[in-house]
């Protein structure tokens, strides 16, 4: 999903698309993702490093501007 931030036209819900599955994240009982590659190691959709480095930013980005 992260893939939706480098697409003009995602811009648009990104805020809340970011908060929404990292909500859902936690829902599941995912944790909280890090850049360290644990994430990366232990996903059982196997998203990319650089993909949940992303979405963490969006994630922080989305958190100040709420």
């Amino acid at each position: 999903m992260s893939q939706f931030a480098l697409l003009p036209q995602g811009q648009v819900e990104a805020a809340d698309r970011v908060r929404n599955m990292v909500h859902q994240m936690d829902l599941e009982g995912f944790g909280n993702c890090t850049n360290t590659g644990a994430c990366e190691v232990e996903c059982p959709k196997g998203i990319s490093i650089e993909n949940i480095a992303r979405m963490n930013r969006e994630y922080l980005k989305a958190s100040i501007t709420a």
